[in-house]
């Protein structure tokens, strides 16, 4: 027990009324001490409840519309070329950096409206304009949407974003983020498979129309700390939930971004197993039908927020294949060397066969 200092700067022993008041307020420590404890453990057996397991189950009928399913290995595998998915990424490149509202992104549309018409596909523009929180004027953007069968009113979706970040802001020395900045693997690899991917969709029996949707503005970022994310995607999800859901019916979407590392692995993302769980058994169930090994059981290390999000709140089931480990990620050493068609291709046979089955 402490003692404490009089007026006269003596100390002195604390008297019968003093011992009470200490004895009850030790009480009332105890008993807040042993109440903070178990709301801790409350809290914490909450957490242990909510999150995913380190194993999720996959079983074969639990997936994404299960009823609906045709046997598995009827649908036709799609003859993707890798080879030539490396030349449209390495074709994107070139253009440059492929910033929202800047020439590299006007550069871009053309070559895929282009890529796209002369397949036979209908390509279509979502025009918008945003205000970044850290910039002075507004960007005009653009979501590019590429249909198949665009008659059909029950759709799935197969999307990436298209646009580059405007600072490589991991790279380690601040005074190069403003150098010019290709992001091949990181919005150029989900476009550069889509383009390859697109080649077969003519010749696959689809059950369903299909949209392959470019994003733009994911990577509008000028400051972390005060700018908003997926202008194009919200703009989709709050376009579909207020007018098109009305005449038409998205039933799953597939996101891409980041397929095309080296060694790249796809972990189940933690937001799409808590929002669309179905889907990613589905999707991972093809995956371990085909082999494709690059898509492991376990959750990635992170619930990574992306653009399936706001798919997700408008009532579209939406999941992320995405190798968050890329060691080039936001660095100016993201170029096309360090990507490699063999996740790619991995990622487009599993597609391929997602694309066939759903009904």
């Amino acid at each position: 027990m402490s003692q404490r200092r009089t007026h006269h700067g003596q100390p002195r022993k604390p008297g019968t009324a003093t011992l009470s008041v200490v004895a009850l307020w030790s009480s009332r420590l105890r008993w807040l001490g042993l109440s903070i404890a178990t709301a801790v453990l409350i809290v914490l057996l909450m957490f242990y409840l909510w999150m995913p397991q380190t194993e999720p189950s996959l079983n074969a009928g639990e997936g994404f519309a299960s009823d609906r399913l045709p046997a598995a290995g009827s649908e036709k595998e799609v003859p993707f070329d890798g080879k030539r998915a490396m030349q449209y990424l390495e074709a994107i490149c070139k253009i440059g950096p492929r910033i929202s509202g800047s020439e590299g992104m006007r550069r871009q549309q053309q070559l895929l409206e282009k890529h796209f018409k002369d397949l036979g596909a209908t390509v279509t523009y979502q025009r918008f304009t945003a205000k970044q929180k850290s910039q002075r004027q507004p960007v005009e953007m653009a979501n590019l949407i590429v249909s198949y069968h665009p008659e059909r009113k029950r759709r799935i979706i197969l999307c990436s974003h298209y646009d580059t970040r405007p600072i490589a802001d991991q790279e380690p020395d601040p005074r190069r983020w403003r150098e010019p900045f290709l992001s091949a693997n990181d919005g150029g690899s989900g476009v550069a498979l889509l383009m390859e991917l697109g080649r077969h969709f003519k010749d696959l029996q689809l059950q369903v129309g299909l949209d392959l949707v470019f994003f733009d503005g994911e990577e509008y970022i000028h400051d972390s700390e005060r700018d908003v994310y997926f202008f194009g995607s919200k703009h989709f999800a709050q376009d579909y939930a207020r007018n098109r859901k009305k005449t038409m019916s998205y039933i799953g979407a597939v996101l891409l971004d980041m397929v095309a590392g080296k060694g790249a692995t796809f972990p189940i993302e933690q937001n799409s197993w808590l929002k669309a769980s179905p889907l990613v058994k589905e999707v991972w169930g093809i995956a371990a039908e085909l082999k494709c090994d690059a898509f492991t059981r376990g959750f990635s290390r992170f619930a990574v927020e992306d653009d399936h999000i706001p798919l997700n709140q408008a009532g579209i089931p939406a999941i992320d294949i995405i190798d968050f480990d890329y060691p080039h990620w936001h660095r100016l050493s993201d170029v096309p060397k360090n990507c490699s068609p063999e996740p790619m291709e991995q990622v487009a046979r599993v597609c391929g066969v997602w694309v066939q089955r759903v009904r």
